[in-house]
């Protein structure tokens, strides 16, 4: 096999395989929503009490993103890949047996550190398996999946939770995640040589997490991520309740109408990943300020819209146009950080991006609370607007600073 086929064949499997993972990610991810009325009922749980379920979740996985990311750098992506996963499983498992509450808890809060050690890793395995050029792509695929998982979570969770019970759902699922593990075990390939993912840059005798949390361009693109994923956030958590108490849809024709736009949003991510590699590689934000703005505007109007297919229309509007951006603002750093600190980079980058998966559920449903649905979707038409404007004052040079450090 020639070295040119090689390349494209190493890209394209770990490509395949961590989207593969990504999609069991998620749907694990949704599957606790799914299940949580029948959970609150069999344990007698109040709404806050499920609320504190799902939080318990998002805060250990957005507290693990940083030590995930350092971990990916001193161990290697492949071991720690594998290790998540498996220990992931295991804690999904672990859920179907909850006999109340606190363990309930207690489960989904190690559940969210075994997730937090992916990403990163995963990142960081991507960059030593891609060269430059095909990285934006390969990336935007990877993001895709994240949303095919959250869309495809429940008509695929919700059937079994019917069937089968909640309990014996986790048992399914966490089987197919061990599955996946040992197959990304098996069939990763080995990393490419360093010539060929990052030319320019030499070798690094040391790594660590200051090193990427001292760069002006990772900082940046944290905190344009944190803004950037309200909308995702705001949306899986708050649209069905919007569409059953407001437009007096059913919960089924709800979900239904909710995983449409987070489709969509895959192909936006996948479409936004070919137009970075094609023309908008050296300079994102020609791309994300743009998609960003149009995606505000269009969130604009889906507030004053009238019917429940109109919102349904203008909401997947906006998700496919805000899926644009999305590799313009996660894969920055994925594209100019040496290879060495990428899980570094992406462990920090990453964190801005849970840090909406705390803060957006809570502060939609305290202006719904306040003020009204039309207040908690206003909310993310700005913060999609936020994240625009950090990335109209971002320039991809500013990661110099890492490239000196670590040389």
């Amino acid at each position: 096999m020639s070295p040119d086929n090689t390349v494209r064949r190493t890209g394209r499997t770990t490509v395949a395989l961590l989207a593969g993972v990504y999609i069991i990610d998620y749907i694990d991810r949704v599957m606790i929503a799914i299940a949580l009325p029948l959970i609150g009922a069999e344990f007698g749980l109040s709404h806050t009490g499920q609320g504190l379920v799902v939080s318990a979740f998002a805060i250990a996985y957005l507290l693990g993103q940083l030590p995930g990311g350092l971990l990916a750098d001193r161990a290697g992506a492949r071991p720690l890949l594998v290790i998540s996963l498996l220990a992931w499983s295991v804690f999904t498992a672990a859920t179907g047996l909850a006999p109340g509450l606190v363990v309930l808890l207690v489960l989904r809060a190690l559940f969210g550190l075994a997730q937090a050690l992916f990403p990163a890793a995963s990142f960081k395995a991507l960059a030593e398996r891609t060269t430059r050029e095909a990285r934006s792509g390969a990336a935007g695929l990877i993001l895709a999946s994240n949303n095919v998982g959250a869309g495809l979570g429940p008509l695929v969770v919700a059937p079994l939770v019917v069937l089968a019970g909640w309990r014996h759902t986790f048992w399914i699922v966490a089987a197919a995640g061990l599955v996946v593990g040992l197959a990304l075990w098996k069939l990763l390939p080995p990393p490419l040589p360093r010539e060929l993912t990052e030319p320019d840059d030499a070798p690094a005798a040391s790594v660590g997490v200051s090193v990427a949390l001292r760069d002006g361009l990772v900082l940046r693109c944290a905190l344009m991520f944190a803004c950037y994923n309200m909308l995702n956030y705001g949306m899986i958590t708050w649209v069905p309740s919007y569409l059953v108490e407001a437009k007096g849809m059913s919960l089924v024709s709800a979900g239904v109408s909710s995983a449409i736009p987070l489709l969509v949003n895959a192909v936006g991510v996948i479409v936004g990943g070919w137009l970075m590699s094609r023309w908008f590689d050296r300079s994102a934000r020609r791309l994300v300020v743009p998609a960003l703005v149009v995606s505000a505007v269009l969130l604009v109007l889906m507030l004053r819209a009238g019917s429940t297919t109109a919102f349904t229309t203008l909401q997947t509007l906006a998700m496919f146009v805000n899926g644009l951006a999305a590799i313009g603002i996660v894969g920055l750093p994925l594209r100019v950080l040496p290879r060495a600190v990428v899980g570094s980079g992406m462990g920090a980058v990453n964190t801005g991006g849970q840090l909406a998966g705390v803060l957006a559920p809570l502060v939609m449903g305290w202006l719904a609370d306040r003020f009204g649905f039309g207040a908690a979707f206003g909310f993310l038409a700005a913060t999609t607007l936020a994240a625009a404007l950090i990335s109209l004052v971002t320039r991809q040079r500013q990661a110099r600073q890492v490239k000196e450090a670590v040389s």
